[in-house]
């Protein structure tokens, strides 16, 4: 693999953020590109305001390759590549109104946390999920929509009492993650860099309260399909036992508490030889709520209908362009309750993400039974693909403004 372009000597030797200062002592460590850097802690003084000394990088600073090395980009899949450099911004009361102060790129690296922090005792965390594409030409890239993922982040951070990035923070920290990282992100039609946006709870607390500091980090890594069945029809199992929310609870937001419940499910249908599991509400047990990590639509005739985003369902950014694609087609599309008798009675259902853009469901198996679905290139999931990428990734006019442009 090629050799990540190498930062100023100042810049290696720094800590991130969380590791200067510190709350009532001690050592603290941060592995930054491979190197063990140290620092004492307070000394008992409590709270100290954190004073940056890591250098934003500069255009010299980043590689000019344009390949990610010996990646064999046509078995790319979705998995972790680790990059070459990550976003890391903070938070504490110091900082002016609760804010965010200037982000900084490091080397990508593992971090320490105190084993008290907010995210590793309370799962005080929420996350987001981007890809950037190589515009055509060679001329750049694209994001998709990035205000709407700093929109649904600063309301998330809302709900789990956090403070969130600016719309022009988080932007900019994507832009910036991803000119950093330029060389990871695939050749045209090859995949997308994936750019994982994080806000935690780094501050120490003991009893359960919010933390009283906050991380905003940006990393990438290049992806291909989501499912192993790539662009091929999924096939899903509905699981009435477990659910991934509930009505009050935080399946409306994204934060990383809603992820972990479901992987006994999904572990388990796996092993079954489904690809995914469809989750019912956990009231009624009947109503449709979503797959793992996608929201799901069903159609019948000229009708298509989703699951309504109120509080138990992720107001997907894909699910929201999808809505809005299809209706300009001439689909009449509701938002409400979907039953499971639905969804066994429908022509098509597929599902939509950012990870898995739109997949069309080949079947669902409920109670036993399986029922099969309308799948390939006369349905509306694979028109909505189309369409959708084509946008993304510019080769299509984009009349919305959906796409912004990174130089």
């Amino acid at each position: 693999m090629a050799a990540a372009s190498p930062l100023s000597s100042a810049a290696k030797g720094a800590l991130l953020p969380w590791a200067r200062g510190g709350h009532g002592g001690g050592l603290v460590r941060v592995l930054l590109g491979g190197a063990l850097a140290t620092a004492g802690g307070g000394g008992g003084s409590g709270s100290r305001r954190w004073q940056s000394s890591l250098p934003q990088l500069d255009h010299a600073d980043r590689s000019d390759e344009e390949s990610g090395g010996e990646i064999d980009w046509d078995n790319l899949g979705f998995g972790l590549t680790p990059t070459d450099y990550m976003y890391v911004m903070r938070s504490s009361p110091e900082d002016l109104g609760g804010g965010f102060s200037r982000g900084e790129l490091c080397r990508y690296g593992n971090i320490e946390l105190s084993p008290s922090s907010g995210v590793l005792n309370y799962a005080q965390g929420l996350f987001e999920g981007m890809k950037a594409y190589r515009r055509p030409g060679g001329g750049g890239y694209t994001l998709f929509r990035p205000e709407e993922n700093a929109r649904r982040m600063q309301h998330g951070a809302e709900r789990m009492c956090m403070p969130a990035p600016t719309v022009d923070q988080f932007v900019r920290a994507v832009k910036d993650t991803v000119l950093a990282n330029r060389r990871w992100v695939p050749p045209r039609g090859k995949g997308a860099l994936y750019l994982r946006p994080l806000l935690m709870g780094s501050g120490p607390i003991l009893g359960l309260a919010p933390a009283p500091e906050y991380t905003f980090l940006i990393y990438a890594a290049p992806v291909g399909n989501y499912f192993k069945e790539g662009l091929a029809p999924i096939n899903l199992v509905v699981d009435d036992a477990f659910h991934r929310a509930m009505p009050g609870g935080t399946g409306g937001v994204k934060t990383i508490a809603n992820y972990a419940p479901v992987l006994r499910a999904q572990v388990d249908a796996k092993s079954k030889g489904f690809t995914d599991v469809l989750y019912l509400d956990s009231v009624h047990k009947r109503y449709l709520e979503e797959v793992s990590s996608c929201n799901v639509f069903v159609v019948k005739g000229g009708a298509v209908a989703t699951p309504a985003a109120k509080g138990t369902i992720l107001p997907g950014i894909t699910r929201k362009s999808v809505i809005e694609l299809a209706r300009e087609r001439g689909y009449t599309v509701e938002e409400r309750l979907v039953s499971i008798d639905e969804l066994v009675d429908a022509d098509e259902v597929f599902c939509t993400g950012t990870a898995v853009v739109v997949a069309p469901v080949s079947s669902v198996t409920y109670q036993g039974q399986r029922h099969a679905f309308r799948t390939g290139p006369d349905t509306l999931a694979q028109e909505l693909y189309t369409t959708l990428t084509s946008i993304q990734m510019g080769l299509a006019e984009d009349s919305k403004g959906w796409t912004v442009a990174v130089d």
